[in-house]
Protein backbone atom coordinates (compact mmCIF):
# COMPACT_ATOMS: atom_id res chain seq x y z
CA UNK A 1 0.00 0.00 0.00
CA UNK A 2 1.48 3.31 -1.12
CA UNK A 3 1.28 5.95 1.60
CA UNK A 4 -0.62 9.06 0.68
CA UNK A 5 1.46 12.14 0.07
CA UNK A 6 1.31 14.75 2.79
CA UNK A 7 -0.45 17.85 1.55
CA UNK A 8 1.84 20.84 1.48
CA UNK A 9 0.66 23.90 3.34
CA UNK A 10 0.43 27.24 1.61
CA UNK A 11 2.49 30.23 2.83
CA UNK A 12 -0.68 31.86 4.13
CA UNK A 13 -1.51 28.76 6.18
CA UNK A 14 2.05 28.61 7.50
CA UNK A 15 1.91 32.29 8.48
CA UNK A 16 -1.47 31.77 10.15
CA UNK A 17 -0.08 28.80 12.10
CA UNK A 18 2.96 30.82 13.19
CA UNK A 19 0.71 33.66 14.37
CA UNK A 20 -1.51 31.22 16.25
CA UNK A 21 1.46 29.61 18.02
CA UNK A 22 2.90 33.04 18.79
CA UNK A 23 -0.38 34.17 20.32
CA UNK A 24 -0.58 31.00 22.42
CA UNK A 25 3.00 31.43 23.63
CA UNK A 26 2.35 35.09 24.41
CA UNK A 27 -0.79 34.12 26.31
CA UNK A 28 1.12 31.58 28.38
CA UNK A 29 3.85 34.11 29.17
CA UNK A 30 1.23 36.69 30.11
CA UNK A 31 -0.49 34.26 32.47
CA UNK A 32 2.81 33.26 34.06
CA UNK A 33 3.79 36.92 34.43
CA UNK A 34 0.56 37.99 36.12
CA UNK A 35 0.43 34.92 38.38
CA UNK A 36 3.99 35.28 39.72
CA UNK A 37 4.65 38.18 42.08
CA UNK A 38 8.35 37.37 42.16
CA UNK A 39 8.61 37.44 38.36
CA UNK A 40 6.83 40.80 38.20
CA UNK A 41 9.09 42.34 40.85
CA UNK A 42 12.28 41.02 39.21
CA UNK A 43 11.12 42.13 35.76
CA UNK A 44 10.20 45.60 37.03
CA UNK A 45 13.56 45.89 38.80
CA UNK A 46 15.42 44.87 35.65
CA UNK A 47 13.50 47.30 33.45
CA UNK A 48 14.02 50.20 35.86
CA UNK A 49 17.70 49.26 36.31
CA UNK A 50 18.25 49.08 32.54
CA UNK A 51 16.68 52.51 32.07
CA UNK A 52 18.69 54.08 34.91
CA UNK A 53 21.98 52.44 33.87
CA UNK A 54 21.42 53.39 30.21
CA UNK A 55 20.67 57.03 31.07
CA UNK A 56 23.64 57.29 33.42
CA UNK A 57 25.91 55.49 30.94
CA UNK A 58 24.93 57.77 28.06
CA UNK A 59 25.37 60.88 30.22
CA UNK A 60 28.75 59.66 31.54
CA UNK A 61 29.93 58.70 28.06
CA UNK A 62 28.96 62.09 26.67
CA UNK A 63 30.79 63.89 29.47
CA UNK A 64 33.93 61.78 29.00
CA UNK A 65 33.83 62.20 25.22
CA UNK A 66 33.34 65.94 25.53
CA UNK A 67 36.19 66.24 28.05
CA UNK A 68 38.59 64.18 25.91
CA UNK A 69 37.79 66.10 22.73
CA UNK A 70 37.97 69.49 24.40
CA UNK A 71 41.38 68.71 25.90
CA UNK A 72 42.62 67.44 22.52
CA UNK A 73 41.32 70.52 20.74
CA UNK A 74 42.98 72.83 23.28
CA UNK A 75 46.29 71.01 22.81
CA UNK A 76 45.89 71.19 19.03
CA UNK A 77 45.18 74.93 19.17
CA UNK A 78 48.29 75.46 21.33
CA UNK A 79 50.46 73.48 18.89
CA UNK A 80 48.87 75.28 15.97
CA UNK A 81 49.77 78.65 17.53
CA UNK A 82 53.40 77.56 17.95
CA UNK A 83 53.55 76.19 14.39
CA UNK A 84 52.01 79.40 13.05
CA UNK A 85 54.73 81.48 14.73
CA UNK A 86 57.41 79.12 13.39
CA UNK A 87 56.06 79.40 9.84
CA UNK A 88 55.88 83.17 10.15
CA UNK A 89 59.53 83.23 11.33
CA UNK A 90 60.66 81.23 8.30
CA UNK A 91 58.75 83.49 5.96
CA UNK A 92 60.25 86.69 7.41
CA UNK A 93 63.93 85.52 7.35
CA UNK A 94 66.26 87.25 4.85
CA UNK A 95 66.81 85.42 1.62
CA UNK A 96 70.57 84.74 2.21
CA UNK A 97 69.81 83.11 5.59
CA UNK A 98 67.22 80.82 4.20
CA UNK A 99 69.46 79.74 1.32
CA UNK A 100 72.22 78.61 3.71
CA UNK A 101 69.93 76.04 5.41
CA UNK A 102 70.57 72.42 4.34
CA UNK A 103 68.02 71.13 1.86
CA UNK A 104 67.97 67.55 3.12
CA UNK A 105 66.53 68.21 6.58
CA UNK A 106 63.39 66.20 7.04
CA UNK A 107 61.11 64.80 4.45
CA UNK A 108 60.49 66.75 1.25
CA UNK A 109 57.28 68.76 1.33
CA UNK A 110 54.50 68.50 -1.21
CA UNK A 111 55.06 71.69 -3.08
CA UNK A 112 58.43 71.50 -4.63
CA UNK A 113 61.23 74.07 -4.70
CA UNK A 114 63.55 75.43 -2.02
CA UNK A 115 61.37 78.35 -1.01
CA UNK A 116 61.05 79.58 2.58
CA UNK A 117 57.54 78.08 2.69
CA UNK A 118 58.88 74.66 1.66
CA UNK A 119 61.59 74.84 4.30
CA UNK A 120 59.01 75.88 6.90
CA UNK A 121 56.93 72.86 5.99
CA UNK A 122 59.97 70.61 6.37
CA UNK A 123 60.68 72.07 9.78
CA UNK A 124 57.09 71.47 10.86
CA UNK A 125 57.31 67.86 9.65
CA UNK A 126 60.42 67.34 11.77
CA UNK A 127 58.66 68.92 14.72
CA UNK A 128 55.52 66.78 14.32
CA UNK A 129 57.53 63.60 14.04
CA UNK A 130 54.83 61.37 12.54
CA UNK A 131 51.35 61.55 11.14
CA UNK A 132 49.97 59.95 14.29
CA UNK A 133 50.67 63.21 16.13
CA UNK A 134 49.53 65.86 13.66
CA UNK A 135 50.01 67.11 10.10
CA UNK A 136 50.21 70.58 8.58
CA UNK A 137 48.99 72.02 5.27
CA UNK A 138 50.03 75.50 4.18
CA UNK A 139 48.28 77.26 1.33
CA UNK A 140 48.33 80.63 -0.29
CA UNK A 141 45.19 81.95 -1.88
CA UNK A 142 47.38 83.76 -4.43
CA UNK A 143 48.76 80.37 -5.56
CA UNK A 144 45.66 78.33 -6.47
CA UNK A 145 46.18 74.57 -6.61
CA UNK A 146 49.55 74.72 -4.82
CA UNK A 147 49.97 73.59 -1.22
CA UNK A 148 52.68 72.48 1.16
CA UNK A 149 51.91 69.53 3.45
CA UNK A 150 53.63 67.17 5.86
CA UNK A 151 53.52 63.39 6.33
CA UNK A 152 51.77 62.61 3.03
CA UNK A 153 48.59 64.38 4.05
CA UNK A 154 45.96 64.45 1.31
CA UNK A 155 44.72 67.99 0.48
CA UNK A 156 41.11 66.77 0.32
CA UNK A 157 41.26 66.62 4.12
CA UNK A 158 40.70 70.39 3.96
CA UNK A 159 37.35 70.85 2.22
CA UNK A 160 36.38 74.04 0.39
CA UNK A 161 33.78 75.00 3.00
CA UNK A 162 36.51 75.11 5.68
CA UNK A 163 38.77 77.22 3.47
CA UNK A 164 35.89 79.58 2.78
CA UNK A 165 35.30 80.04 6.52
CA UNK A 166 39.03 80.57 7.21
CA UNK A 167 39.28 83.16 4.39
CA UNK A 168 36.39 85.08 5.95
CA UNK A 169 37.99 85.11 9.42
CA UNK A 170 40.47 87.72 10.61
CA UNK A 171 44.18 86.78 10.60
CA UNK A 172 45.15 84.85 13.74
CA UNK A 173 41.62 83.65 14.46
CA UNK A 174 41.24 79.86 14.66
CA UNK A 175 38.45 77.75 13.14
CA UNK A 176 38.13 74.18 14.51
CA UNK A 177 36.28 71.53 12.55
CA UNK A 178 35.82 67.80 13.21
CA UNK A 179 36.48 66.18 9.81
CA UNK A 180 37.79 62.89 8.37
CA UNK A 181 41.48 62.97 7.48
CA UNK A 182 42.92 61.31 4.37
CA UNK A 183 46.54 60.29 3.70
CA UNK A 184 48.20 59.50 0.38
CA UNK A 185 49.38 55.95 -0.10
CA UNK A 186 46.96 54.49 2.49
CA UNK A 187 44.32 51.98 1.49
CA UNK A 188 42.44 52.23 4.76
CA UNK A 189 39.44 54.44 5.34
CA UNK A 190 39.55 58.00 6.54
CA UNK A 191 40.74 58.74 10.05
CA UNK A 192 38.57 60.92 12.32
CA UNK A 193 40.30 64.10 13.28
CA UNK A 194 40.10 67.79 14.09
CA UNK A 195 41.32 70.52 11.75
CA UNK A 196 42.49 73.89 13.12
CA UNK A 197 42.55 76.49 10.34
CA UNK A 198 43.77 80.10 10.50
CA UNK A 199 45.23 82.88 8.35
CA UNK A 200 48.77 84.08 9.01
CA UNK A 201 49.07 87.60 10.34
CA UNK A 202 51.65 89.22 8.02
CA UNK A 203 51.13 92.82 9.17
CA UNK A 204 54.60 92.82 10.81
CA UNK A 205 56.30 91.66 7.59
CA UNK A 206 55.65 94.30 4.91
CA UNK A 207 57.57 92.43 2.27
CA UNK A 208 55.24 89.42 2.54
CA UNK A 209 51.99 89.38 0.70
CA UNK A 210 48.83 88.21 2.51
CA UNK A 211 46.74 85.12 1.82
CA UNK A 212 48.75 82.52 3.76
CA UNK A 213 46.61 79.83 5.38
CA UNK A 214 47.89 77.17 7.73
CA UNK A 215 45.81 74.07 8.66
CA UNK A 216 46.71 71.95 11.63
CA UNK A 217 45.27 68.41 11.21
CA UNK A 218 45.21 66.27 14.35
CA UNK A 219 44.07 62.60 14.03
CA UNK A 220 41.69 61.32 16.71
CA UNK A 221 41.93 57.60 16.02
CA UNK A 222 43.58 56.90 19.37
CA UNK A 223 40.87 58.84 21.18
CA UNK A 224 38.23 57.00 19.19
CA UNK A 225 39.65 53.61 20.15
CA UNK A 226 39.92 54.70 23.77
CA UNK A 227 36.30 55.91 23.81
CA UNK A 228 35.11 52.67 22.11
CA UNK A 229 36.95 50.59 24.74
CA UNK A 230 35.47 52.76 27.46
CA UNK A 231 31.99 52.34 25.98
CA UNK A 232 32.38 48.55 25.89
CA UNK A 233 33.57 48.58 29.48
CA UNK A 234 30.54 50.69 30.51
CA UNK A 235 28.20 48.26 28.73
CA UNK A 236 29.80 45.25 30.44
CA UNK A 237 29.76 46.93 33.85
CA UNK A 238 26.15 48.15 33.34
CA UNK A 239 24.98 44.68 32.28
CA UNK A 240 26.65 43.14 35.29
CA UNK A 241 25.07 45.76 37.55
CA UNK A 242 21.59 45.06 36.08
CA UNK A 243 22.02 41.31 36.58
CA UNK A 244 23.28 41.88 40.10
CA UNK A 245 20.27 44.08 40.93
CA UNK A 246 17.93 41.46 39.42
CA UNK A 247 19.54 38.74 41.54
CA UNK A 248 19.23 40.90 44.65
CA UNK A 249 15.59 41.68 43.84
CA UNK A 250 14.89 37.98 43.26
CA UNK A 251 16.50 37.04 46.58
CA UNK A 252 14.70 39.76 48.53
CA UNK A 253 11.37 39.07 46.82
CA UNK A 254 11.73 35.35 47.44
CA UNK A 255 12.01 35.99 51.17
CA UNK A 256 8.67 37.82 51.01
CA UNK A 257 6.90 35.77 48.34
CA UNK A 258 7.42 32.33 49.89
CA UNK A 259 5.56 33.18 53.14
CA UNK A 260 2.83 34.93 51.13
CA UNK A 261 2.53 31.90 48.85
CA UNK A 262 2.27 29.59 51.85
CA UNK A 263 -0.41 31.86 53.31
CA UNK A 264 -2.32 31.76 50.02
CA UNK A 265 -2.17 27.99 49.86
CA UNK A 266 -3.30 27.75 53.49
CA UNK A 267 -6.17 30.16 52.78
CA UNK A 268 -7.25 28.06 49.79
CA UNK A 269 -7.25 24.89 51.89
CA UNK A 270 -9.12 26.74 54.61
CA UNK A 271 -11.71 27.89 52.09
CA UNK A 272 -12.02 24.30 50.86
CA UNK A 273 -13.19 23.27 54.32
CA UNK A 274 -9.94 22.16 55.97
CA UNK A 275 -10.47 24.19 59.12
CA UNK A 276 -7.45 22.70 60.91
CA UNK A 277 -5.05 24.36 58.43
CA UNK A 278 -2.39 26.54 60.15
CA UNK A 279 0.79 28.38 59.15
CA UNK A 280 4.23 27.74 60.60
CA UNK A 281 5.44 30.89 62.33
CA UNK A 282 9.17 31.67 62.41
CA UNK A 283 10.70 34.81 63.85
CA UNK A 284 9.07 38.00 65.05
CA UNK A 285 8.95 40.17 61.92
CA UNK A 286 5.89 41.42 60.05
CA UNK A 287 5.49 38.16 58.13
CA UNK A 288 5.64 36.20 61.38
CA UNK A 289 2.97 38.44 62.86
CA UNK A 290 0.94 37.94 59.69
CA UNK A 291 1.17 34.17 60.17
CA UNK A 292 0.14 34.51 63.81
CA UNK A 293 -2.84 36.67 62.87
CA UNK A 294 -3.80 34.19 60.15
CA UNK A 295 -3.71 31.30 62.61
CA UNK A 296 -5.80 33.23 65.11
CA UNK A 297 -8.28 34.11 62.39
CA UNK A 298 -8.46 30.49 61.25
CA UNK A 299 -9.02 29.30 64.82
CA UNK A 300 -11.78 31.86 65.42
CA UNK A 301 -13.33 31.04 62.07
CA UNK A 302 -13.31 27.32 62.80
CA UNK A 303 -14.85 27.97 66.22
CA UNK A 304 -17.59 30.17 64.77
CA UNK A 305 -18.33 27.69 61.98
CA UNK A 306 -18.50 24.87 64.50
CA UNK A 307 -20.87 26.88 66.68
CA UNK A 308 -23.03 27.77 63.68
CA UNK A 309 -23.11 24.15 62.57
CA UNK A 310 -24.19 23.10 66.02
CA UNK A 311 -26.83 25.84 66.12
CA UNK A 312 -28.03 24.92 62.65
CA UNK A 313 -28.19 21.28 63.60
CA UNK A 314 -30.16 22.14 66.73
CA UNK A 315 -32.53 24.29 64.71
CA UNK A 316 -33.01 21.60 62.10
CA UNK A 317 -33.54 18.96 64.76
CA UNK A 318 -35.98 21.25 66.54
CA UNK A 319 -37.97 21.92 63.35
CA UNK A 320 -37.99 18.21 62.51
CA UNK A 321 -39.03 17.17 66.01
CA UNK A 322 -41.69 19.86 66.34
CA UNK A 323 -43.06 19.06 62.88
CA UNK A 324 -43.32 15.36 63.67
CA UNK A 325 -44.71 15.98 67.15
CA UNK A 326 -47.38 18.27 65.76
CA UNK A 327 -48.65 15.58 63.41
CA UNK A 328 -50.42 13.61 66.16
CA UNK A 329 -52.34 16.50 67.83
CA UNK A 330 -53.07 17.97 64.42
CA UNK A 331 -54.61 14.69 63.30
CA UNK A 332 -56.85 14.65 66.37
CA UNK A 333 -57.85 18.29 65.93
CA UNK A 334 -58.42 17.62 62.25
CA UNK A 335 -60.84 14.79 62.99
CA UNK A 336 -62.80 16.92 65.44
CA UNK A 337 -62.83 19.84 63.02
CA UNK A 338 -64.13 17.63 60.22
CA UNK A 339 -67.02 16.50 62.45
CA UNK A 340 -67.88 20.09 63.32
CA UNK A 341 -67.53 21.18 59.71
CA UNK A 342 -69.81 18.38 58.46
CA UNK A 343 -72.46 19.33 61.09
CA UNK A 344 -72.22 23.09 60.58
CA UNK A 345 -75.69 23.26 59.02
CA UNK A 346 -77.22 22.33 62.39
CA UNK A 347 -75.39 25.18 64.16
CA UNK A 348 -76.41 28.78 64.47
CA UNK A 349 -74.77 31.12 61.95
CA UNK A 350 -71.96 32.22 64.29
CA UNK A 351 -71.00 28.65 65.20
CA UNK A 352 -71.20 27.54 61.54
CA UNK A 353 -68.93 30.40 60.49
CA UNK A 354 -66.49 29.45 63.23
CA UNK A 355 -66.42 25.86 61.98
CA UNK A 356 -65.62 27.07 58.44
CA UNK A 357 -62.84 29.35 59.67
CA UNK A 358 -61.36 26.54 61.74
CA UNK A 359 -61.44 24.23 58.71
CA UNK A 360 -59.64 26.79 56.52
CA UNK A 361 -56.98 27.53 59.13
CA UNK A 362 -56.40 23.83 59.72
CA UNK A 363 -55.80 23.37 55.98
CA UNK A 364 -53.32 26.25 56.06
CA UNK A 365 -51.65 24.77 59.15
CA UNK A 366 -51.34 21.39 57.45
CA UNK A 367 -49.74 23.06 54.43
CA UNK A 368 -47.26 24.88 56.65
CA UNK A 369 -46.47 21.70 58.54
CA UNK A 370 -45.94 19.84 55.26
CA UNK A 371 -43.47 22.52 54.16
CA UNK A 372 -41.58 22.30 57.43
CA UNK A 373 -41.37 18.52 57.16
CA UNK A 374 -40.18 18.77 53.57
CA UNK A 375 -37.47 21.31 54.33
CA UNK A 376 -36.34 19.22 57.30
CA UNK A 377 -35.96 16.22 54.97
CA UNK A 378 -33.77 18.30 52.65
CA UNK A 379 -31.67 19.49 55.60
CA UNK A 380 -31.25 15.90 56.74
CA UNK A 381 -30.34 14.77 53.21
CA UNK A 382 -33.21 12.29 53.18
CA UNK A 383 -35.01 13.62 50.09
CA UNK A 384 -35.20 11.15 47.21
CA UNK A 385 -36.69 11.13 43.71
CA UNK A 386 -39.35 8.84 42.31
CA UNK A 387 -38.31 9.19 38.68
CA UNK A 388 -40.62 8.31 35.81
CA UNK A 389 -40.88 9.32 32.18
CA UNK A 390 -43.76 11.80 31.92
CA UNK A 391 -45.04 14.43 29.55
CA UNK A 392 -44.24 17.89 30.92
CA UNK A 393 -47.44 19.25 29.37
CA UNK A 394 -49.56 16.96 31.57
CA UNK A 395 -47.71 18.10 34.70
CA UNK A 396 -48.29 21.73 33.73
CA UNK A 397 -51.99 21.15 33.10
CA UNK A 398 -52.44 19.49 36.51
CA UNK A 399 -50.67 22.34 38.27
CA UNK A 400 -52.81 24.89 36.42
CA UNK A 401 -55.98 22.97 37.33
CA UNK A 402 -54.98 23.04 41.02
CA UNK A 403 -54.47 26.81 40.79
CA UNK A 404 -57.70 27.68 38.95
CA UNK A 405 -59.74 28.33 42.11
CA UNK A 406 -57.14 30.75 43.48
CA UNK A 407 -56.82 32.44 40.09
CA UNK A 408 -60.58 33.02 39.94
CA UNK A 409 -60.56 34.67 43.37
CA UNK A 410 -57.85 37.09 42.14
CA UNK A 411 -59.46 37.63 38.70
CA UNK A 412 -56.41 36.11 37.03
CA UNK A 413 -56.45 34.22 33.77
CA UNK A 414 -53.85 31.69 32.61
CA UNK A 415 -52.36 31.99 29.11
CA UNK A 416 -50.95 28.54 28.25
CA UNK A 417 -48.36 28.27 25.49
CA UNK A 418 -47.70 24.57 25.09
CA UNK A 419 -45.97 22.79 22.19
CA UNK A 420 -48.00 20.52 19.95
CA UNK A 421 -45.70 17.52 20.42
CA UNK A 422 -45.11 15.57 23.64
CA UNK A 423 -42.25 16.79 25.85
CA UNK A 424 -41.10 13.64 27.57
CA UNK A 425 -38.60 13.83 30.42
CA UNK A 426 -37.50 11.69 33.35
CA UNK A 427 -38.62 13.40 36.57
CA UNK A 428 -40.49 13.09 39.83
CA UNK A 429 -43.87 14.40 38.67
CA UNK A 430 -45.06 15.05 42.23
CA UNK A 431 -42.16 17.34 43.05
CA UNK A 432 -42.22 19.11 39.67
CA UNK A 433 -45.96 19.65 40.04
CA UNK A 434 -45.32 21.17 43.46
CA UNK A 435 -42.69 23.50 41.94
CA UNK A 436 -45.14 24.67 39.30
CA UNK A 437 -47.93 25.19 41.87
CA UNK A 438 -45.61 27.35 43.97
CA UNK A 439 -44.65 29.38 40.89
CA UNK A 440 -48.29 29.80 39.87
CA UNK A 441 -49.35 30.79 43.39
CA UNK A 442 -46.51 33.31 43.52
CA UNK A 443 -47.51 34.76 40.12
CA UNK A 444 -51.15 35.06 41.21
CA UNK A 445 -50.11 36.66 44.51
CA UNK A 446 -47.94 39.34 42.86
CA UNK A 447 -49.60 39.57 39.43
CA UNK A 448 -52.17 42.22 40.50
CA UNK A 449 -55.00 40.52 38.63
CA UNK A 450 -53.25 40.48 35.24
CA UNK A 451 -52.80 37.43 33.05
CA UNK A 452 -50.19 34.83 33.89
CA UNK A 453 -48.35 33.32 30.91
CA UNK A 454 -47.17 29.70 31.22
CA UNK A 455 -44.74 28.59 28.47
CA UNK A 456 -43.25 25.16 27.84
CA UNK A 457 -40.17 24.57 25.71
CA UNK A 458 -37.99 21.60 24.87
CA UNK A 459 -34.89 20.70 22.91
CA UNK A 460 -32.80 17.56 22.54
CA UNK A 461 -31.30 17.70 26.03
CA UNK A 462 -33.65 19.68 28.28
CA UNK A 463 -37.21 20.84 28.95
CA UNK A 464 -38.23 24.14 30.53
CA UNK A 465 -41.33 25.81 31.95
CA UNK A 466 -41.55 29.60 32.34
CA UNK A 467 -44.20 31.37 34.45
CA UNK A 468 -44.55 35.05 33.56
CA UNK A 469 -46.57 37.67 35.45
CA UNK A 470 -47.03 41.39 34.84
CA UNK A 471 -47.17 42.57 38.45
CA UNK A 472 -44.85 44.63 40.63
CA UNK A 473 -41.70 42.80 39.50
CA UNK A 474 -38.41 42.42 41.33
CA UNK A 475 -35.81 45.00 42.27
CA UNK A 476 -32.17 44.55 41.25
CA UNK A 477 -30.53 41.88 43.41
CA UNK A 478 -33.78 40.20 44.44
CA UNK A 479 -33.50 37.53 41.72
CA UNK A 480 -31.49 35.32 44.08
CA UNK A 481 -32.92 36.52 47.40
CA UNK A 482 -36.40 35.41 46.35
CA UNK A 483 -35.35 31.78 46.90
CA UNK A 484 -34.13 32.37 50.45
CA UNK A 485 -36.13 30.91 53.29
CA UNK A 486 -38.78 33.18 54.86
CA UNK A 487 -37.81 36.06 52.55
CA UNK A 488 -40.47 38.53 51.40
CA UNK A 489 -39.98 41.25 48.78
CA UNK A 490 -42.20 43.76 50.59
CA UNK A 491 -42.83 42.93 54.28
CA UNK A 492 -45.43 45.70 54.54
CA UNK A 493 -47.50 44.16 51.75
CA UNK A 494 -50.42 42.04 53.02
CA UNK A 495 -50.15 38.35 52.17
CA UNK A 496 -53.38 37.13 50.54
CA UNK A 497 -52.48 33.47 50.12
CA UNK A 498 -50.55 32.78 53.28
CA UNK A 499 -47.87 30.17 53.86
CA UNK A 500 -44.55 29.72 55.61
CA UNK A 501 -42.35 31.56 53.11
CA UNK A 502 -40.67 28.26 52.24
CA UNK A 503 -42.43 27.57 48.94
CA UNK A 504 -39.77 28.94 46.56
CA UNK A 505 -36.95 27.61 48.78
CA UNK A 506 -38.45 24.12 48.59
CA UNK A 507 -38.98 24.56 44.85
CA UNK A 508 -35.33 25.37 44.35
CA UNK A 509 -34.32 22.30 46.39
CA UNK A 510 -36.63 20.17 44.23
CA UNK A 511 -35.09 21.57 41.06
CA UNK A 512 -31.54 20.99 42.32
CA UNK A 513 -32.48 17.44 43.34
CA UNK A 514 -33.40 16.86 39.66
CA UNK A 515 -30.08 18.37 38.54
CA UNK A 516 -31.93 21.34 37.07
CA UNK A 517 -32.17 25.11 37.49
CA UNK A 518 -34.80 27.37 38.98
CA UNK A 519 -34.06 30.98 38.05
CA UNK A 520 -35.87 34.29 38.38
CA UNK A 521 -35.94 37.53 36.43
CA UNK A 522 -37.80 40.68 37.28
CA UNK A 523 -37.84 44.42 36.84
CA UNK A 524 -39.92 47.09 38.60
CA UNK A 525 -43.04 47.82 36.57
CA UNK A 526 -42.35 44.99 34.07
CA UNK A 527 -43.32 41.98 36.18
CA UNK A 528 -41.26 38.88 36.73
CA UNK A 529 -40.57 35.49 35.18
CA UNK A 530 -39.51 32.23 36.82
CA UNK A 531 -37.93 29.55 34.66
CA UNK A 532 -37.63 25.87 35.59
CA UNK A 533 -35.11 23.94 33.46
CA UNK A 534 -34.70 20.17 33.79
CA UNK A 535 -32.65 17.59 31.88
CA UNK A 536 -34.59 15.14 29.75
CA UNK A 537 -32.58 12.23 31.17
CA UNK A 538 -32.13 11.95 34.91
CA UNK A 539 -28.54 12.32 36.03
CA UNK A 540 -27.32 14.07 32.85
CA UNK A 541 -25.72 17.47 33.51
CA UNK A 542 -27.80 20.40 32.30
CA UNK A 543 -25.94 22.61 29.82
CA UNK A 544 -28.63 25.03 28.68
CA UNK A 545 -32.30 25.90 28.65
CA UNK A 546 -34.66 25.91 25.68
CA UNK A 547 -36.45 29.03 27.00
CA UNK A 548 -34.90 32.45 27.63
CA UNK A 549 -34.84 33.79 31.18
CA UNK A 550 -35.62 37.35 30.12
CA UNK A 551 -38.96 37.58 28.24
CA UNK A 552 -38.42 38.14 24.50
CA UNK A 553 -40.65 41.24 24.39
CA UNK A 554 -38.61 42.88 27.16
CA UNK A 555 -35.33 42.06 25.43
CA UNK A 556 -36.67 43.37 22.14
CA UNK A 557 -37.92 46.57 23.76
CA UNK A 558 -34.56 47.20 25.41
CA UNK A 559 -32.73 46.58 22.14
CA UNK A 560 -35.08 48.92 20.30
CA UNK A 561 -34.60 51.65 22.89
CA UNK A 562 -30.85 51.29 22.71
CA UNK A 563 -30.80 51.68 18.91
CA UNK A 564 -33.57 54.27 18.61
CA UNK A 565 -32.54 57.83 17.70
CA UNK A 566 -34.95 60.77 18.07
CA UNK A 567 -36.16 62.20 14.78
CA UNK A 568 -38.02 65.24 16.10
CA UNK A 569 -36.90 67.55 18.87
CA UNK A 570 -39.37 68.29 21.70
CA UNK A 571 -40.01 71.74 20.29
CA UNK A 572 -40.83 70.47 16.81
CA UNK A 573 -42.98 67.71 18.28
CA UNK A 574 -45.01 70.25 20.27
CA UNK A 575 -45.34 72.40 17.20
CA UNK A 576 -46.71 69.46 15.27
CA UNK A 577 -49.43 68.85 17.90
CA UNK A 578 -50.38 72.49 17.80
CA UNK A 579 -50.75 72.30 14.06
CA UNK A 580 -53.06 69.34 14.40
Amino acid sequence: MVPAKKRRRTPRQLARGVRRRTRRAAGRLRRVFWRSLQLRVVTSTMVISIVVVAVLGVFLMQQIQQSVLESRVRAAISEAQADRNAVLGFLTQPEHETSERPADQGEASQGGGDSPLSRATQALAERAGSASRYSVIIRNENLPGEFFGTTNIDPKSVPDRLRAEVEKNEPGRNAAWFLPLYYEGRTSDAVPGVVIGTRLDTTGAPRLDGGYEIYHLVPLDREEKMLASLQQMLIVVGSGLVLLLAAIASLVTRQVVIPVRLARQAAERLAAGKLDERLKVRGEDDLARLGTSFNEMAANLALKIHQLEELSQVQRQFVSDVSHELRTPLTTVRMAADLLYDAREDFDPMAARSAELMQNQLERFESMLADLLEISRYDAGAATLDVDSVDVRDVVLRAVADSEALAERHSTRFDLRLPGEPCMAEMDSRRVERILRNLLFNAIEHGEGRDVVVSVGADRDAVAVAVRDYGVGLKPGEETMVFDRFWRADPSRARTIGGTGLGLAISREDAMLHGGWLQAWGAPGEGSQFRLSLPRTAGVPLRGSPLPLVPPEVEMRRTWRGHMTPVLSPASADGGRDAD
